[in-house]
């Protein structure tokens, strides 16, 4: 695939991103108009919950959705405050909730709790998209990738992600294998995201390509794909040929 076409097909599956710990309002609304700029637009800006609000303002309904997190990053919050993050989160204005996994608990061997997160989790959410964060790379294998990401497909998670990039762990080729092929096995209309590390176009390639081959073709698409690497927008911007504002990490998970 010639770079500019792999660029354009990657740039319409990002989630652009900012959880810097000291990021602000202001920088939000800026994110916010990055994220529907030539060659754009993106699929959805990521945001901490408390900046939703001036995310909905600067994007009012269209193309770009609004993506907030919860329990994140470590993953080891109680239900009933991560269950009123997402009714707060959803009544202030957001579209998509990506939730940390309590995959230290389904470690250790409790796997109700872990599958009850995820299950009350996307009750709440009702039609809105649940994406659930397994943190792949602090898993000790693949088998225990595969675990994580069948109790969250089986649980009604619309997405899994690999990571939070939050705790140096990164996506993986192997680990998002694991969870395509725990995909295609489920026979749900269930989602990947890669992310964490992901800042070449050599990586949107690897992981399209393997979407490619084990899903077929047509298969990634903003409702089913997402790449969460802020740092890749530049990269792609700058090879679709079109100029745009120098952008870091951002916190990119």
């Amino acid at each position: 695939m010639a770079d500019a076409a792999l660029a354009r097909r990657a740039l319409r599956l990002l989630d652009l991103t900012d959880l810097a710990e000291d990021t602000t309002a202001q920088a939000t609304r800026a994110l916010c108009a990055r994220s529907l700029a030539a060659p754009g637009p993106v699929a959805a800006i990521c945001v901490w919950p408390r900046f939703v609000v001036a995310a909905r303002q600067a994007l009012p309904a269209g193309p770009v959705a609004i993506a907030t997190v919860v329990n994140f990053p470590a993953g080891g919050a109680e239900r009933p405050p991560v269950l009123a993050a997402i009714e707060t989160a959803l009544a202030d204005g957001a579209d998509e909730i990506d939730l940390v996994l309590p995959w230290r608990a389904l470690l250790a061997g409790d796997e109700a709790s872990a599958r009850a997160m995820v299950a009350e989790a996307k009750a709440q959410c009702g039609p809105h998209r649940l994406k659930v964060i397994l943190e792949s790379g602090d898993l000790p294998d693949q088998a225990a990738v595969r675990r994580a990401a069948r109790l969250a497909i089986a649980a009604g998670a619309d997405f899994i992600k690999t990571s939070t990039g939050k705790s140096g762990s990164v996506a993986t080729p192997e680990a998002a294998r694991t969870m395509l092929e725990e995909i295609r096995a489920s026979g749900r209309p269930v989602g990947l995201k890669p992310s964490g590390g992901l800042r070449t176009l050599a990586d949107a390639a690897c992981y399209l390509e393997l979407a490619d081959a084990l899903m077929g073709p047509g298969w990634a698409s903003p409702v089913t794909f997402r790449f969460g690497a802020s740092g890749l927008h530049g990269v792609l911007v700058a090879a679709i040929g079109t100029a745009a504002p120098p952008t870091g990490d951002h916190g990119a998970y």
